[in-house]
């Protein structure tokens, strides 16, 4: 069995853990001195983590590559059934009930692994041409994208919907497609953000825009800016991090996390974190030029790469307001489990392309 060749221990790329861990440790210290319950159970989420990380490093994914296109459908049945069984909580349907328990799955976050597994499956089966994907191909790949975009959008969850949007289309972006169909795309959004704001966006919706162009920021981000700006250069003890500290700033350990962790270690600190997020992003985009043969393993690398980019930078952004409030997590560091799971999973199939790829191309 391929698993017990020694050759992994040469070809597992040490630097993703190398970098990651660290955010973890970081985020582990917060949480606990927040609330101690809380990091108990973060500490249990590490655990399903990693338990996700090692069966997805040892799946072999290539050998049952024809199970992804059945993956995928099987998810996008799960986001058809929200509509017709969801939970629903705080006015919106994302949850789906386990029958005979009390515990819920929220689709839309289960589906971005056979999500980036697809986009990489369709590329592998048919790669770019030197100028870029046509119009008839891009189409049908543009299918798979935007089908799951309005099935979480419906829900309503158009942050998420915009992420897996936003995610598809930028690594068609990176892999390659005609110059003239992004023009034609920005032309046609640019003529259709009016009838999308006025017409499609809930009021809600429209609320957090509003909120995010007014003069003065939303009671959220106002504490959070209160936070951020309270630890200074090298920030606070614990007793004088009165945001946090009082239960002002809210979500603390989640949505918000980022302003709490500014407030307690300062500039520096937030800066060390950001470092670490774009050597992580920079390193991953690294191997492109490393596996420029390899499209599937590509295609995975960029998927997981803009994942993280456009959570760090939705997040934090939201927290300074420079972006509307939205329920985007920081990876690694967010407290919760959906969000910590998915992406070790996300790492547990890129480690293993990455690791086993020696296999497969000397057959």
């Amino acid at each position: 069995m391929f698993i017990l060749d020694r050759r992994i221990l040469t070809h597992f790329d040490y630097m993703q853990p190398l970098l990651f861990i660290p955010i973890i440790a970081l985020s582990f210290f917060l949480i606990f001195e927040a609330n101690a319950l809380l990091a108990e159970k973060q500490l249990v989420y590490t655990c399903v983590g990693l338990i996700a990380f090692f069966i997805f490093f040892i799946l072999p994914i290539r050998k049952l590559i024809w199970l992804i296109p059945v993956a995928y459908f099987i998810n996008i049945f799960l986001l058809l059934s929200v509509d017709l069984f969801g939970v629903e909580k705080l006015g919106a349907k994302r949850w789906l009930e386990i029958p005979f328990t009390h515990f819920t799955i929220q689709p839309s976050e289960i589906f971005k692994p056979s999500f980036i597994l697809m986009l990489a499956y369709l590329i592998y089966q048919n790669p770019p041409p030197i100028n870029g994907y046509r119009l008839k191909q891009f189409l049908k790949i543009s299918f798979f994208i935007i089908l799951p975009f309005l099935l979480v959008a419906k829900e309503p969850d158009l942050g998420s919907a915009m992420v897996i949007l936003i995610v598809g289309f930028g690594v068609l972006f990176i892999i390659g497609v005609h110059y003239k169909i992004w023009l034609s795309i920005i032309l046609a959004i640019g003529i259709s953000s009016p009838i999308i704001y006025t017409h499609l966006l809930k009021p809600y919706q429209k609320q957090r825009i509003h909120d995010f162009i007014a003069e003065k920021p939303s009671y959220q981000v106002a504490q959070s800016m209160i936070a951020i700006g309270n630890g200074g250069l090298t920030g606070k003890s614990e007793d004088e991090a009165t945001q946090t500290h009082f239960n002002f700033l809210p979500i603390s350990t989640s949505d918000f996390i980022f302003a709490y962790l500014v407030e307690r270690l300062g500039f520096l600190g937030g800066l060390i974190l950001i470092l670490l997020y774009i050597l992580l992003i920079f390193h991953l985009l690294s191997l492109n030029h490393k596996l420029r043969d390899d499209y599937f393993t590509r295609v995975v690398v960029n998927c997981v790469a803009l994942f993280i980019f456009i959570y760090v930078a939705v997040n934090i952004s939201m927290t300074i307001g420079f972006a509307p409030v939205v329920g985007i997590p920081l990876p690694f560091f967010s407290y919760g489990g959906s969000s910590f799971t998915i992406f070790m999973i996300f790492f547990g199939i890129l480690q293993h392309l990455i690791t086993f790829r020696y296999y497969w191309t000397n057959k």
